[in-house]
């Protein structure tokens, strides 16, 4: 009997709906040759309804998707709504409301795509950073005073519990260990500047380290990261930083594997709902073109498969990702691959 999973699918706003449509049409040809059967509930969430009706996340709809086996979401963002309402009213209540406080980034530069690194091949950028999701400067705390006055004073607090540090520290630790390659876990961190964010990182850290002896850390300078990544990225297994750090270099991570165009990303509570989506966002300015490179959505769905624990299915789609790349794609930018959005995910489609 086929193992059936229900995936909430959010197609969300641009290109989310055609990127999102190619993964699912990966998925289900993988579930016609692997035994795995999967339940598709569409959920209307984005600028679209938003602008309809000012609906963003109903909590009804919130119960729905935390009872789904996962989530997989196309893009949520969009010109047309202010910055920040969809952001927030949104992607930040998925991450607060089911508590995924991992954001995971797979840094992998595939065989026959080009990386603006000289002299850089897939030997040397393989890494994976592992970001605290839920808490830090996008906790929202803070407030104005004598807002709009020559007197004015913003304030954005950072956040950091024990228990947020802790988590994510150990869970980047277990990672290390079960991804079993160089077994080195790099903290990030400003411990020079930020004096009690980072002394509260640094010493869960170290306590947590006490507990993997068989894993080698160092430590980096945020800024000191940011020119290894683009100098000699070979130096790193997994990172493990705060929730703004982890933002910023997650998208030097994109650049170097490639482009946005194949990354992708897990938004997780171990043991719960979680969340994929490809990296690149809703670009609408090619909707309806045909142009956009679907790969980080079916990247998606291949980690998707991985954290319901179908390991083996996952490097099936892996393998055919790998294949078209080398084969069939010019490029992995938008409107210079050789081939539609549609074709790209038939390519895939075929190889499985």
């Amino acid at each position: 009997m086929a193992r059936k999973y229900k995936i909430a699918v959010v197609p969300g706003d641009g290109i989310g709906s055609e990127v999102v449509a190619e993964g699912i049409k990966v998925l289900k040809a993988l579930s016609k040759k692997h035994g795995i059967a999967f339940e598709f509930c569409y959920f209307d969430i984005g600028k679209d309804r938003y602008l309809k009706d000012g609906t963003l996340l109903p909590d009804e709809t919130l119960h729905e998707l935390k009872g789904m086996d996962a989530i997989y979401l196309g893009a949520i963002g969009h010109p047309d709504v202010t910055p920040g309402i969809l952001e927030r009213g949104i992607m930040l209540k998925l991450r607060f409301e089911l508590d995924l406080y991992i954001n995971l980034r797979p840094v992998i530069l595939f065989p026959g795509v080009e990386t603006p690194l000289k002299n850089k091949g897939p030997e040397d950028i393989d890494f994976i950073v592992i970001r605290e999701n839920t808490e830090g400067l996008y906790a929202g705390s803070g407030g104005f005073f004598k807002k709009g006055s020559i007197d004015e004073i913003a304030i954005q607090e950072s956040i950091n519990s024990r228990k947020g540090v802790e988590r994510c520290i150990r869970y980047a630790f277990q990672c290390c260990r079960e991804r079993n390659k160089r077994k080195q876990l790099t903290l990030c961190g400003k411990n020079n500047i930020l004096t009690y964010e980072s002394n509260l990182w640094d010493r869960v850290f170290e306590e947590v380290h006490k507990e993997y002896s068989d894993i080698t850390t160092d430590y980096q300078y945020v800024d000191a990261l940011c020119m290894w990544m683009i100098k000699n990225p070979e130096r790193f297994d997994v990172i493990v930083t705060n929730n703004m750090f982890g933002d910023i270099i997650t998208d030097i991570g994109a650049v170097i594997q490639g482009g946005l165009g194949i990354a992708a990303s897990a938004n997780i509570n171990p043991g719960g709902t979680a969340m994929f989506e490809p990296v690149g966002g809703s670009a609408p300015k090619y909707t309806g073109l045909q142009k956009i490179n679907p790969l980080g959505a079916i990247s998606a769905a291949k980690m998707l498969l991985d954290y319901l624990g179908e390991k083996e299915a996952g490097e099936i789609i892996l393998s055919a990702i790998k294949r078209v790349v080398k084969n069939d794609l010019k490029s992995m930018d938008a409107g210079k691959m050789g081939r539609s959005t549609t074709e790209v995910g038939d390519l895939v489609s075929s190889y499985i």
